[in-house]
């Protein structure tokens, strides 16, 4: 897309004979703004004026801190905890999510700050197309959108398989296959497409509103939770924390060392993401130099506790070297005597209610991303709409929604996450050289 001049009163956009005069002229266009840097009260005052309407500030404090803690624990950490345990850590995979807890608390910190002086809904890029230019802006711009909807329709399509786990079935009655189509696209799931089109007309709807229905389902994801991490104690015995099964394995807390707490915590840092999901929401939120700090940073703190007391949970349960890489704490459950299998059902519930708040704050941020790109015009400005009634991004939300929903209909999560992987890394790397030029 071809970016207009910012003293151009008539977008590249507005008329098909004038992108094609804005197509002809890229070169000039390129050269003039590739490098060429906004201020904060050009993005806080005549660029965020684009939009129209105003976002209406509506969230506090325990609103962030509730999106933060919904848009981290989402179901992948009832995988990548067994995944580590087994392959990288051991029982010591406590201490790799107390690692990548620090590293994603630093990176809040950073986040923070750029939320606190430049309260605008860009998040990551917005902070970068105050330091670097709207070229760089661009490229992580669009590695934001390309991961967010990438991640959100794979994260929707494992609410399809949670939701069968805590129905007691397979989730192959819940999709059906198209003959002929090649493998990894011809898995029809209607359910995912469902979720993510419901979610849109939620955040359509009202921000406020989705914060209330963030706030419900995390509590119960929570509770969810803490009953599994309870149960996991009550059950489980100290001696797994020391003792493996086969005496092929190392024992000991550390059986892969202090190289395998690291390797375990460069594994389990993406249980974190999503905190950056609450910076975009800088701009509704009533008091940013008191909220965000406690918001961003206090989400992280909380889900590091949970995560380390999660960690302890599985490693009492089984030890290390029987835990099941894929289904850790279902396969744990269902190991043990048959009063304990319906744990595992009752895993899938709370895990479904982790896809849910995961996938509604994810969406919430996306469709702000879209907004600021948008009133940067290097995408139709038609995108920065904010509509009269709901206050909210309502062209964005609906544009995202539907495309998600439509790549959620039939690609494999497997595609979808390796896709997802590259971007995540250059997109989270940015704001820490960002910080540095900045500040």
């Amino acid at each position: 897309m071809v970016p207009m001049d910012s003293h151009s009163p008539v977008t590249s956009f507005s008329s098909l004979n004038s992108y094609f005069r804005a197509l002809s002229d890229t070169p000039n266009r390129l050269a003039r703004r590739a490098f060429s840097v906004s201020t904060s009260f050009e993005e806080t005052n005549r660029v965020r004026a684009r939009s129209g309407i105003e976002m209406k500030r509506s969230l506090r404090w325990y609103d962030l801190v509730g999106l933060g803690i919904g848009g981290m624990v989402g179901a992948g950490v009832f995988v990548i905890t067994g995944r580590a345990s087994r392959y990288s850590a051991g029982p010591s995979v406590i201490l790799s999510y107390a690692i990548a807890g620090l590293c994603a608390l630093l990176s809040a910190f950073c986040y923070t700050e750029f939320a606190v002086d430049l309260p605008v809904a860009g998040g990551a890029f917005s902070y970068i197309r105050v330091t670097f230019g709207e070229f760089f802006a661009f490229l992580a711009g669009a590695n934001l959108i390309v991961d967010y909807v990438l991640s959100n329709a794979a994260v929707a399509r494992g609410f399809t398989a949670y939701l069968g786990t805590a129905l007691g079935v397979s989730n192959t009655p819940l999709r059906f296959t198209i003959h002929g189509i090649p493998k990894g696209y011809n898995e029809i799931d209607i359910v995912a497409v469902a979720v993510v089109l419901l979610l849109t007309l939620v955040i359509c709807h009202s921000t406020r509103e989705s914060s209330w229905l963030n706030m419900v389902l995390t509590i119960l994801h929570i509770l969810f939770i803490v009953f599994v991490i309870v149960v996991g104690f009550c059950r489980g015995e100290w001696k797994n924390f020391t003792e493996p099964k086969s005496l092929k394995s190392h024992g000991g807390f550390f059986p892969f060392g202090a190289s395998g707490v690291f390797n375990g915590a460069a594994m389990v840092y993406l249980s974190y993401i999503g905190y950056d999901a609450v910076s975009t929401m800088a701009e509704e939120v009533r008091n940013p130099i008191k909220d965000i700090p406690v918001g961003v940073s206090g989400s992280v703190f909380l889900v590091t506790i949970l995560y380390c007391l999660m960690a302890a949970s599985m490693s009492a349960l089984l030890p290390y070297d029987q835990i099941d890489p894929d289904s850790p704490f279902s396969v744990a459950f269902k190991l043990g005597s048959s009063r304990w299998r319906w744990v595992s059902n009752v895993i899938g519930v709370g895990a479904s209610f982790g896809i849910l708040t995961s996938l509604l704050v994810a969406m919430l941020g996306q469709a702000r991303y879209m907004c600021v790109i948008g009133r940067s015009c290097v995408i139709p400005s038609w995108f920065a709409r904010v509509h009269s009634k709901t206050s909210t991004p309502v062209n964005a939300s609906a544009f995202l929604g539907f495309f998600t929903a439509a790549i959620a209909l039939f690609t494999d999560m497997n595609i979808l996450l390796n896709l997802v992987s590259i971007g995540t890394l250059t997109v989270y790397g940015l704001p820490y050289r960002t910080r540095y030029y900045y500040f």
